[in-house]
């Protein structure tokens, strides 16, 4: 059963911590409903909206609007530069000991702890800082 605890937030917030100094992000972190680890990311020096990639069949309906939830499965597909390493990077620092020993095929799910990454919210779109 995924288990995320408020220690275990605090062992993997130096690793995270030093992403986000890295690459020049603010950023929150927090557990949701002790099986999610969280980092909601405010404001930064990447320009996250040019960095999207934008398949044809999404042209058109697929706009930034400033926030975004970034998908720890298919993140690689969908964003490209520098804000593909840095999420790269940040989803190896949330992930330092956990596991994932699911079997689909057979039902099983087994995983430490989820991870999400949020850019910006709904009320409080992403700032870009510009140098």
């Amino acid at each position: 059963m995924a288990y995320m605890s408020q220690d275990r937030k605090r062992e993997l917030s130096t690793g995270i911590k030093a992403a986000l100094k890295k690459y020049g992000v603010k950023a929150s972190i927090a557990v949701h409903h002790y099986s999610t680890l969280v980092v909601n990311i405010r404001s930064g020096a990447i320009d996250f909206a040019a960095s999207r990639v934008v398949k044809p069949s999404q042209i058109g309906r697929s706009e930034w609007r400033g926030h975004e939830y970034v998908n720890p499965y298919w993140f690689k597909d969908h964003w490209n530069g520098k804000a593909l390493e840095f999420l790269t990077e940040l989803q190896a620092a949330m992930s330092v000991g956990n596991h994932n020993n699911s079997d689909l095929m057979t039902d099983y799910h087994d995983v430490g702890w989820y991870v999400n990454i949020n850019i910006g919210r709904w009320n409080k779109p992403y700032q870009l800082e510009v140098e």
